[in-house]
């Protein structure tokens, strides 16, 4: 199986999914959706933000590799009765079931950013995207201190070396490097743009639940975890998650959790 198949595939990313939910609708409130706009969420997971997409009106195709999200994506939308909206398996580095120019809007939201591959990704972004249209990712960014990327670092830390060619996807959180990866797309600078944004994770539950969902459900931390049994250190590695989330949560109750996480916006203009 593709190794990033496998990953997205494993646990149940809808569990944290749940917890981003009002941060995604916000988002998507930002980007100028109406009615009629075609819009493909590349990376969709269950449509974080390709269910408020359609819910604005616009034709939503979500496209991501693993297929329990693409299930769970499209039973969101058949029980909100969004018939504009509609999900299926793909791959990033290659979108061979879509044609060129077919979407006013590409979006991908900590999706594609793991995509192997990286320039492939630009590509085909561009490719699908119609002339005047736009593209907009967000990314975790590399050395941020606030929630993702540093869940990231840590998990990192207790899995093996990655193989030899391996791209990583933190390299998207580089405004340096997203500019040379959409210019060998043939997008000129001055039609990419950057600015950072927040999500917020909120769950009604303690940090150290939330670590559990992060350890049981979430591609990465299971594969640390993984890693981290065969090397006796599985208590260490949650121990620094469960300080990790009590220094960045900011609920006021030891029972919920509100969490954020700052990534690169990025938006190109085709």
């Amino acid at each position: 199986m593709n190794p990033n198949k496998a990953l997205w595939e494993k646990g149940d990313f809808t569990r944290l999914a749940e917890t981003m939910r009002k941060s995604g609708e916000d988002f998507v409130s930002t980007l100028g959706i109406s009615k009629g706009l075609k819009i493909l969420d590349l990376g969709c997971g269950d449509g974080t933000t390709a269910i408020p997409a359609a819910k604005l009106g616009a034709t939503v195709l979500g496209v991501d590799i693993a297929s329990n999200l693409v299930a769970a994506g499209n039973k969101r939308a058949k029980e909100a009765a969004l018939n504009n909206c509609t999900f299926q398996e793909g791959d990033a580095i290659a979108l061979i079931d879509l044609q060129d120019k077919s979407f006013d809007l590409v979006v991908s939201i900590f999706g594609a950013m793991f995509a192997p591959k990286p320039y492939d990704v630009a590509k085909e972004m561009v490719r699908v995207t119609k002339a005047g249209g736009r593209i907009v990712m967000g990314n975790w960014i590399p050395g941020d201190p606030t929630l993702a990327a540093q869940i990231l670092r840590i998990s990192s830390a207790y899995t093996p070396p990655p193989p030899e060619g391996f791209i990583s996807p933190m390299l998207w959180g580089k405004e340096e490097e997203v500019t040379d990866r959409f210019a060998k797309a043939s997008i000129a600078k001055e039609n990419i743009s950057f600015t950072r944004y927040s999500f917020e994770f909120r769950a009604p539950y303690s940090t150290s639940e939330f670590v559990n969902i992060f350890k049981n459900y979430y591609g990465p931390t299971i594969n640390a975890f993984e890693a981290a049994e065969k090397n006796g250190k599985t208590v260490e590695l949650e121990q620094e998650l469960i300080s990790l989330f009590n220094s960045q949560n900011k609920s006021e109750s030891p029972k919920t959790t509100l969490m954020h996480a700052t990534f690169l916006k990025v938006t190109v203009q085709c």
